[in-house]
């Protein structure tokens, strides 16, 4: 098998990076929920529910887990990673969130006419969090059960 071939026969890559995929796109169906309004390009933005982050990095931790067993110091290394991941989506870019919001106050508050407008959602509320980090192994790991590889699913397409 060539090096391009294993890369797309990667089965923990591919379920984990679909969960993110539908993380994102499940924001749609959230913020419409929300809001009574279909926006499509909520899905590349950061932030909302459910996060993408957190359904990527545990989708790909409970797959390595699967694969090499959830006794391995590599699923215990994804674990540690999974965890500053998650940590990083509700603390850190969350915090950074509310200072661009109270940010955009004072500028406008000091100049009405100023330009500056920085991005308030960058981060994730921990039910947010929560729920992507649930999402990932829902995907991912049914994925690897019942379908294994994405050059299965081509083969089944392509046969």
């Amino acid at each position: 098998m060539t090096e391009f071939s294993a890369f797309f026969d990667n089965s923990v890559l591919f379920w984990s990076l679909l969960s993110c995929l539908m993380a994102q796109f499940f924001k749609i169906i959230f913020n419409f929920f929300k809001t009574g309004k279909i926006r499509f390009g909520i899905m590349f933005e950061t932030g909302g529910m459910p996060s993408s982050h957190s359904a990527l990095i545990t989708g790909a931790t409970s797959g390595i887990g699967f694969q090499i067993g959830f006794d391995s110091s590599i699923f215990a290394l994804a674990v540690a990673v999974s965890l500053i991941v998650m940590y990083d989506a509700s603390g850190v870019r969350k915090s950074a969130g509310i200072q661009a919001a109270e940010i955009n106050k004072l500028s406008k508050k000091l100049d009405p006419k100023s330009q500056i407008d920085l991005k308030e959602t960058l981060g994730h509320t921990k039910f947010e969090v929560i729920v992507g980090s649930l999402l990932g192994p829902l995907i991912t790991l049914p994925g690897i059960v019942f379908i294994g590889s994405p050059l299965k699913i081509f083969d089944l397409i392509i046969n």
